[in-house]
């Protein structure tokens, strides 16, 4: 036995669904009308966009919410398929989203308006049944126009992104072949970055996903010309257009501090300009040198081969690495004197501020460099040695990892 119809809502005598459904291509193309005079956007379309897709899905929509009332349930996910085509297709013709969702909250009141024209004083139930299903009408539309519109986004980035690390893998590889037709700057700022640790903020994967474009995109709302990169959620490499005459160098900290605000975490980067060619060349460099820095314990921040000079040198493969780690190596069983020696480096050969530095009485400073020096044959004072006792300590740095 079928189940019975539910009763149609009533306006003024007239059923809810036939108010709408009667004048419903007169009603379409009055809407479509408000959308032009009221979104700016829309006010731009052409005139046969207007009269074409845009009033279809608009019939499309007053048929659903037709049905809607006079069957009083919410819209169906065939229902909205169009819509949701529909969306799909705005993304990708660039309509901002903010701009699409005021044409549906537009189109409802509209709607609402129209109805409502119609009701008596004793249609109160039915006002507010036909109220709670146009509510459940603009939540569900609502719902399938934001996520179509933003899978259609997502799908457009990832083939976006997808030819943007081929043209970066093609830069590194040196395949002119593959570049043929790509426009590239005539010169780059290479830029190697790592992402502070995302799970110390207890990040989901959606929140590395979301992170991780809020980091690229930054790269780009700095730059005047197309950004390259291959990243992921731990980092990568990325590279900025610069004008011919550009200082590499100028704008590495502020774009690195940039991409750190966006993405909330610290962010290293190692930069290096180079022109399409030496695009290679120059990423192994700004790896090289942001290994350094990482493994020094420097803080976040933009780094250059200039800053880590002595310390990348060491760095290289040499059996002397090893022999100016251990000039300082009778000093390892008072490390109280190894401190001491690298705090009085620091502060410029200044006995008060390495005292204060180290929380102790400068007559302990001198006692503990004259022990130092008594052991290693190394003086601080003579500019030969202090060079050895730097080099040293940057050698002992780079062998053990900080």
């Amino acid at each position: 036995m079928s189940e019975e119809a539910p009763r149609p809502l009533m306006l003024g005598g007239v059923s809810v669904h036939d108010l709408l459904g009667r004048p419903l291509v007169r009603l379409a193309r009055r809407l479509v009308g408000a959308f032009a005079e009221e979104i700016p956007l829309y006010r731009r379309l052409p005139e046969e966009e207007l009269d074409g897709d845009i009033t279809r899905i608009t019939e499309h929509n007053l048929r659903v919410i037709s049905r809607v009332f006079r069957e009083r349930r919410p819209p169906t996910r065939a229902e909205l398929a169009p819509v949701r085509a529909s969306a799909a297709r705005r993304a990708r013709e660039g309509v901002p989203l903010d701009a699409l969702l005021a044409a549906y909250q537009l189109g409802v009141a509209k709607v609402w308006e129209s109805l409502f024209a119609h009701a008596g004083p004793g249609d109160l139930d039915d006002v507010l049944a036909a109220n709670r299903l146009i509510l459940r009408y603009s939540g569900a539309v609502t719902s399938a126009v934001c996520a179509a519109y933003v899978e259609e986004r997502e799908a457009m980035r990832s083939h976006e992104q997808d030819a943007m690390h081929a043209t970066v893998s093609a830069l590194l590889a040196g395949d002119r072949k593959a570049l043929a037709g790509v426009r590239l700057a005539s010169r780059y700022l290479v830029v190697a970055t790592a992402l502070g640790d995302e799970s110390a903020g207890g990040a989901g994967q959606m929140d590395g996903r979301r992170r991780l474009r809020r980091f690229r995109d930054a790269w780009q709302r700095h730059a005047t010309g197309q950004v390259l990169s291959a990243l992921d959620g731990t980092g990568g490499l990325v590279l900025v257009p610069l004008d011919a005459d550009e200082p590499g160098w100028c704008r590495a900290g502020e774009l690195v501090a940039a991409a750190s605000r966006a993405a909330g975490v610290p962010v290293w980067g190692a930069a290096e300009p180079a022109e399409p060619d030496r695009v290679p060349a120059a990423a192994k460099l700004a790896e090289e040198v942001l290994e350094v820095v990482r493994s020094l314990g420097r803080p976040p921040g933009a780094y250059r081969l200039a800053d880590v000079l002595l310390e990348y040198q060491l760095s290289r493969p040499s059996e002397a690495l090893t022999g100016l780690a251990g000039l300082l190596d009778p000093l390892l069983g008072n490390p109280d004197l190894l401190r001491t020696l690298k705090a009085y480096l620091d502060t410029g050969l200044d006995r008060r501020r390495t005292a204060e530095l180290l929380h102790v009485h400068p007559n302990t400073v001198d006692y503990r460099l004259r022990r130092a020096v008594a052991l290693t044959g190394l003086d601080p004072v003579d500019p030969d040695q202090l060079q050895r006792i730097g080099a040293a300590l940057a050698a002992r740095r780079t062998l053990n990892g900080g």
